[in-house]
């Protein structure tokens, strides 16, 4: 599952952000308003993410469920904005659904209820997958992070740079904070 939402790297290049506003700070909002609205990019983002994903038909429609609600529902607060000529860090609070702990709760469930997920005697990964998305989908735990985006001013466009793997892990509520 893990896998799923690092595809979602793509899918946070694709919306990008740029904007004619004096701040810094309005770009990440509006980056990150974009996906709390359900834009028409992340719309079809999420649609063709979950398409190419090995789930069935139930599963997919549980995958864009799960991540049409952790985008609408993500909270953040900008905490600071640190500026350098035509660069700026702008440092945001979110806080998410803890994806990461109801796909751990999923794991350790399976571990010690393998019997539920069998077919005619055999593992049966689409059980378990269902298990599991909708595990996440009902997930009401959330986890609060701070992430600090890099904004770059070109052309009097402030832009939103590509955020690192653990950023988009935290935003995506999937970030294993154990390991801390």
């Amino acid at each position: 599952m893990k896998k799923l939402f690092l595809m979602l790297v793509g899918l946070f290049m694709v919306v990008g952000c740029s904007c004619s506003n004096d701040k810094a700070a309005d770009a990440v909002e509006k980056y990150l308003n974009d996906y709390k609205g359900l834009n028409d990019t992340v719309l079809k983002d999420i649609d063709e993410l979950a398409e190419g994903e090995d789930l069935t038909d139930k599963g997919k429609e549980t995958y864009k469920e799960v991540l049409k609600r952790q985008y609408r529902d993500l909270i953040y607060t900008i905490e600071n904005e640190d500026y350098d000529g035509d660069t700026a860090k702008v440092t945001v609070k979110i806080t998410v659904y803890d994806l990461y702990k109801a796909q751990k709760d999923a794991s350790n469930y399976l571990s010690n209820h393998q019997d539920e997920f069998l077919t005619d005697g055999e593992y049966d990964n689409d059980l378990y997958m269902e298990y599991k998305l909708e595990e996440m989908r009902d997930m009401n735990d959330t986890v609060s992070y701070n992430i600090i985006f890099h904004v770059t001013k070109t052309d009097g466009k402030w832009y939103v740079e590509q955020p690192d793997k653990e950023a988009l892990e935290k935003i995506h509520g999937v970030y294993n904070y154990e390991e801390d």
